[in-house]
């Protein structure tokens, strides 16, 4: 039975990031950056399992080249940071949770050995010890968050040097000691700043040189931050956005700059992205843009929330739109305009029921728990 190669990337601060920060946000972020390091995969490498924070790969009776191995390493180690950079430029949430998303790090172990198999209800997955010794190398004595592993075995079967050195790793020994039994290995440092990271380029902020054409204020007796959630998070669209057969978006991501959903009404899918504009400091801005909504050419919808104490908010919810055509214009003038108007309205008061509701439900929840 030929060595297969045991690969563990781990993403270092999840225990303290989950514990203080927003659940469901910190699960969403979690759950992106896994999914991130998986489409990083450039080796087939198979995924045996979702650790909570790890993702458990193994490449059976088979381990790549130094070189493929040192590139499969460095392509994850870039796809993760490139993903945590976007996140952050892209971030309109100002929840715990997707402020602290890039202070998470990666640490990515990798073995080899021979491997054992179990199966579990038609589930085969790597069993025996070398399983174990990849997982015990998780706790290892290197004092950093950011940084890739390999076990003395796999590096003499890659003919790794601890004097290898590159523009991205420069290794060093280790040993650490499991059960009365001495596991040396290799270890590097990873510096972001040697990275081939992804530039971000698209910018969703606009700026406007009139007033917006349509207005309407109203004062909410709920935390600035929470309510910005209810607006910007699309699971709670329908409870105040009537006339609307379906909204359809990625529930598992956290809506930011250049999110899209779509408002699919009468059968028409309208297409709406994430955008934002410049405010002031203590405000916060949700914005959504679209060319699809008739007779409009473009339309802009941005709420800004912000905060009278730490118990209440006022939102503006502010409408911009460009039409080309006279025709439209006068359209948009006579009739439109009036319905466009009513609509807003009606959102921001539908949006009041529902928090009188949600809040309640909430609190009778919390009582009976």
């Amino acid at each position: 039975m030929s060595k297969s190669l045991l690969f563990i990337p781990d993403i270092s601060g999840y225990t303290q990031f989950i514990q203080t920060t927003e659940v469901e946000h910190s699960q969403h972020v979690i759950a992106e950056l896994l999914e991130v390091l998986i489409a990083a995969n450039t080796e087939e490498l198979k995924l045996a399992e979702v650790e909570g924070d790890a993702l458990f790969f193994y490449k059976e009776n088979q381990i790549p080249s130094q070189e493929k191995l040192l590139a499969q390493i460095e392509s994850m180690y870039a796809a993760f940071y490139s993903h945590l950079q976007k996140f952050e430029k892209n971030r309109v949430c100002p929840c715990n949770a997707c402020a602290t998303a890039p202070n998470l790090k990666l640490k990515i172990i990798a073995h080899s050995g021979r491997l054992q198999h179990i199966e579990v209800q038609g589930n085969r997955k790597p069993f025996g010890q070398e399983v174990i010794e990849v997982h015990r190398l998780l706790k290892n004595s290197v004092q950093h968050d950011n940084y890739v592993l390999i076990s003395r075995p796999l590096a003499l079967e890659i003919q790794l040097s601890y004097t290898y050195s590159s523009k991205v790793f420069r290794f060093r020994q280790g040993t650490d000691t499991y059960d009365g039994k001495q596991i040396e290995y290799l270890y590097a440092l990873i510096d972001t700043e040697s990275l081939n990271l992804q530039e971000v380029e698209e910018s969703f902020s606009v700026s406007f040189d009139a007033p917006p054409q349509l207005t309407a204020t109203k004062t909410f007796t709920i935390a600035a931050a929470q309510l910005y959630e209810y607006i910007s998070n699309y699971s709670y669209r329908h409870h105040w956005v009537k006339g609307v057969d379906s909204f359809e978006y990625n529930p598992n991501e956290v809506t930011r700059l250049g999110t899209e959903h779509l408002c699919v009404i009468n059968g028409a899918q309208l297409d709406f992205v994430t955008v934002t504009k410049p405010a002031q400091h203590n405000q916060l801005v949700y914005g959504e843009f679209t060319k699809s909504l008739r007779p409009v050419d473009e339309l802009y919808q941005f709420y800004i929330v912000e905060p009278i104490d730490g118990e209440s908010c006022e939102v503006t919810a502010e409408t911009y739109w460009k039409v080309k055509s006279p025709i439209k214009k006068i359209l948009m003038a006579i009739a439109v305009k009036k319905i466009f108007r009513s609509r807003l309205e009606k959102s921001l008061r539908l949006l009041e029921e529902f928090l009188v509701t949600e809040v309640k439900e909430r609190s009778d929840n919390d009582t009976s728990g």
